[in-house]
């Protein structure tokens, strides 16, 4: 029961942060287009909308289980991302608590790394799941 629940409980969060943060991006997508446009990327109206559309997706896999390792591993690749290009060393000079920021992003990858190998648990948990070549629909 302990097991079950801590499982549900970090699906939570990793939904709700995902969430949150699709969210804001869809809140002001200029705000959001501005920061990637900060960091110098290109297309960061485009990059904005597809961010906002990944972490969508990411929050529904974490939310409902279905494809959840795959989720949880491409939410590792992704914050890796973020985590240098928005706050790696070469923002630190400027703002020290960037420095905060990016050692707490690695917190969170941790989880992330945990969750793509244990899974989604297998209480309320659709279920569906890459495997190989093709795609299982299990019932749980």
């Amino acid at each position: 029961m302990t097991k079950t629940l801590a499982i549900l409980v970090a699906r939570l969060l990793f939904g709700g942060t995902f969430l949150l943060a699709t969210a804001m991006k869809f809140a002001d997508m200029g705000a959001t287009a501005g920061y990637i446009a900060s960091i110098s990327f290109p297309l960061p109206l485009l990059f904005a909308w597809v961010a906002a559309f990944f972490e969508l997706g990411l929050a529904l896999a974490f939310f409902t289980g279905a494809f959840y390792s795959e989720a949880a591993t491409l939410a590792v690749i992704y914050v890796l991302f973020l985590t240098f290009a928005f706050h790696g060393p070469s923002r630190w000079e400027g703002n020290p608590m960037e420095f905060g920021f990016f050692v707490n992003h690695f917190t969170f990858i941790a989880g992330l790394l945990v969750a793509a190998v244990h899974g989604p648990g297998t209480r309320f948990v659709l279920g569906w799941r890459f495997d190989g070549r093709r795609l299982h629909l299990r019932h749980s």
